[in-house]
């Protein structure tokens, strides 16, 4: 296979005549309303929410599999049919096409020629960066022979109007629920309500697909139900109401599956000449915004205009991390990557076909890794943003999962599972840190935010029925000291942080009981000296805390495992029922000398105890507090994670992080792929670990290419002054990305590459924020050459 595809400019557009042989390749378009994605042949889902699907939720395997797409039909001189998207049973004419595709921020067009037929069909599709809720698809066909033609068009996009769970449970009731309306220029349907076996709740959405040609005339009749449109014999790819050119007639349309099925007027095309038709898909609560929306995109020249203002839009927030290297391509790729943490930001983990992360929504450490982005774009509202996403912090240390979608929202668990990762009191000092020296602004860390409460209490370890919602409010200063000290008292066996629910490798969630991350307890040692260093850069002799607290910086025996679990018992009945309000005021010289030696304790400790033989740390123990890595049953273990916090952190010396390097080069660098594997090959399941080794090898989690860690590595390397090294790193990941043969992915950051090379779960991975942080740090030079 050739390049896959090629920059076509410096805005980050590019073509690609192959996209169409690679049927899981997808794009991402949206707005702040609504999500979509499309493949070359136009499969793929529109959205709002979890709960509202215009079109049938898509996965990878669907866009494979799947019949429903956006369809457009051509019927030629009453003899020829042609699918204008590539979908269709005749495989011979689909053969006959000649395809490309070309794509920008954030737009899509599939061009198809045939001859045989004598036309070409150019289908454009964006969302509206100025917000309705609505995808358009504009189609552009022009006759490419020597005569005349004749032909009749026809849309057609099978509504699904429903939310995803119902994509198998209740699908025929939900069916039922549909309520049709035909419109002069579409179909809407209203479904009665929004079935869930929790709950049903009345449905407020509206689900349209309306369509009307280049002089705005609506479509000559309306097929609004799959029934109708595709008959008892016939199918999404071989409808009756095409392939036997059948009008719509007369039949019941309510409860049934609906279907934007748009004929147009028969129309006659000279040699040379071109025609267009427009049709919108969209959901809205608001009735009245349909009329809206076709009075604002009513003609070629509106959607033309519209589609420069979504272009200027999206290359606004490629260009703020400016970073240019001179480089054409990489700096090209580098623009797909800036807005991807603004795709998160509206997709979340969820919302495009590699849904891995389940209902939708981003989670804690997302919303701080964003962030980083975020910031980097210069973002006017990174400052506010900051302080309200500490109101999801716990007074027990731990935090919300779950970020909902209006400011301040946060959720204990998408699922309603008290679950706690021991990563995530981490992340929001970084963010924190990073922003001070952005915006030089220390102000931020005595902004007041609240705390977020609910039943779940002792990190959630139990269940309080007598919580109230907590009105106390601290500083920014004091949320971070809270979650890095309580992760101080909080460990397992071996004197290291508990594993907990998992770290930031959400693979390693089955040692509950007795795991330990060696690793993030580096992470939590450097955090604690970070935070004496805040103090004592504010300037302030005292720094006022709330009362509960203080009994966490009474004297302790830090070598005393029973000793820490008491303290931090005690900590946890303090608080159980919130915090009583009152404050008080701690000298800073006490707390900073308090912080350092927590921060030094634990830095020994790692330092005398998880350094190994084989010349790199351990990072983890197992369920059976087992020690994961070094050599077991003759076999090297090795994990990369356990390696780049050792380094970032600083308790990794100089000595340990030169054989660290080589280490890794020899265990876990790729020759093939010439990229950095997550870790060595187990040789089996790892069920006192995680769910991470169940999966194949070179797979996700499990010894795969795996974005994320390779930047941290490289933002790790580079702290440390190992500058070629940190280079070599975060360029394995762009020449992975951008070999297309291989990887098979549009320009963008994706999540991992497997064992082949592919690309996987591209767009929505909090990789791309710190790629951009890194490239940012005055000590990173991009090899321009190269």
């Amino acid at each position: 296979m050739e390049k896959l595809w090629k920059f076509t400019d410096n805005q980050g557009t590019f073509e690609s005549p192959a996209a169409d042989k690679i049927k899981s390749l997808y794009f991402p378009l949206c707005n702040e309303a609504l999500m979509s994605s499309v493949s070359a042949d136009l499969h793929g889902d529109i959205k709002s929410g979890q709960s509202s699907f215009l079109l049938e939720p898509a996965s990878r395997a669907s866009l494979i599999s799947s019949r429903a797409s956006r369809n457009f039909w051509v019927r030629i001189n009453n003899e020829k049919i042609w699918s204008a998207t590539g979908v269709s049973k005749n495989l011979k004419q689909i053969k006959e096409d000649r395809f490309n595709l070309e794509a920008g921020l954030l737009w899509h067009k599939i061009t198809r020629e045939n001859k045989n037929v004598g036309l070409k069909s150019e289908i454009l599709s964006f969302i509206p960066a100025s917000g309705e809720p609505v995808e358009l698809m504009q189609v552009r066909l022009t006759n490419t022979c020597a005569r005349k033609i004749k032909f009749i068009p026809t849309a057609a996009i099978p509504m699904y109007a429903r939310g995803a769970g119902n994509i198998r449970d209740h699908r025929h009731v939900t069916s039922l629920l549909q309520r049709i309306t035909p419109h002069k220029f579409g179909v809407i349907s209203k479904p009665t309500l929004s079935f869930d076996e929790l709950g049903h709740k009345p449905n407020k959405n509206y689900y349209f697909v309306l369509g009307w040609d280049g002089q705005g005339r609506p479509p000559q009749y309306l097929y609004p139900t799959q029934e109708v449109f595709c008959g008892e014999a016939g199918d999404l790819e071989s409808p009756e109401a095409i392939f036997e050119n059948k009008a719509p007639g007369k039949a019941n349309i309510q409860g049934k599956e609906p279907m934007g099925g748009l004929r147009f007027r028969e129309k006659s095309l000279a040699p040379g000449k071109s025609c267009f038709y427009i049709v919108a898909m969209g959901i809205t609560e608001n009735s009245a915004e349909i009329a809206g929306i076709i009075k604002k995109f009513k003609s070629p020249e509106k959607v033309k205009s519209s589609l420069e203002e979504n272009k200027r839009f999206w290359l606004g927030k490629a260009n703020a991390a400016k970073i240019h290297t001179g480089n054409k391509d990489f700096d090209n790729w580098l623009k797909w990557v800036a807005i991807q943490p603004h795709l998160r930001k509206v997709f979340g983990c969820s919302f495009l076909p590699d849904f891995d992360y389940g209902k939708g929504g981003r989670g804690w450490r997302d919303l701080w890794q964003d962030c980083l982005g975020l910031i980097l774009s210069g973002a006017k509202e990174a400052r506010a943003l900051l302080v309200n996403n500490f109101s999801g912090v716990r007074l027990d240390g731990s935090n919300a999962t779950i970020i909902g979608t209006k400011p301040g929202e946060f959720i204990a668990d998408r699922n309603d599972i008290p679950r706690v990762w021991m990563d995530h009191g981490a992340w929001p000092l970084l963010a924190t840190e990073f922003y001070m020296d952005k915006a030089k602004d220390a102000g931020i860390l005595f902004e007041k935010a609240g705390y977020f409460s609910d039943q779940h209490i002792f990190r959630s370890r139990k269940v309080s029925r007598r919580w109230k919602p907590c009105k106390y409010k601290g500083t920014v200063l004091e949320h971070l000291i809270l979650q890095n000290l309580v992760q101080f008292y909080n460990v397992g066996p071996h004197n290291h942080i508990r594993l907990e629910g998992a770290d930031w490798n959400d693979g390693l969630d089955m040692a509950y009981e007795c795991g330990e991350s060696v690793a993030f307890s580096c992470m939590y040692a450097s955090n604690l000296k970070k935070l004496a260093q805040f103090i004592r850069r504010s300037g302030r002799k005292e720094i006022n805390l709330f009362a509960e607290i203080k009994v966490l910086f009474e004297p302790c025996d830090y070598n005393s495992i029973k000793a820490k679990k008491e303290r931090l018992e005690r900590y946890f009945i303090r608080v159980e029922n919130g915090a009583s309000g009152k404050a008080v005021s701690v000298e800073s010289s006490f707390l900073i000398r308090d912080l350092e030696s927590k921060a030094g304790w634990i830095s020994e400790h790692i330092r005398k105890k998880e350094w190994l033989p084989e010349g790199f740390f351990n990072g983890y123990y197992d369920n059976k507090k087992k020690r994961v890595e070094g050599k077991v049953g003759g076999r090297l273990r090795m994990m990369l994670a356990s390696q780049a916090f050792a380094i970032m952190s600083g308790v990794a010396q100089d000595w340990q992080a030169r054989r660290i390097i080589a280490n890794v080069k020899k265990y876990l660098f790729d020759k093939r792929l010439k990229g950095y594997r997550l870790n060595t090959d187990f040789g089996g399941e790892q069920h006192n670990l995680g769910r991470a080794f169940s999966f194949v090898y070179g797979e996700k989690e499990n010894g795969a290419i795996f974005s994320h860690m390779v930047v941290m590595y490289a933002y790790a390397l580079l702290l440390r002054g190992f500058r070629k090294e940190a280079g070599e790193a975060l360029e394995s990941l762009y020449r992975l990305s951008a070999d297309s043969q291989r990887s098979r992915i549009y320009p963008c950051l994706p999540e991992y590459f497997n064992s082949e090379g592919r690309g996987m779960y591209p767009y929505l991975t909090g990789s791309a924020s710190w790629f951009l942080f890194v490239c940012q740090n005055p000590f990173f030079c991009y090899n321009k050459s190269s």
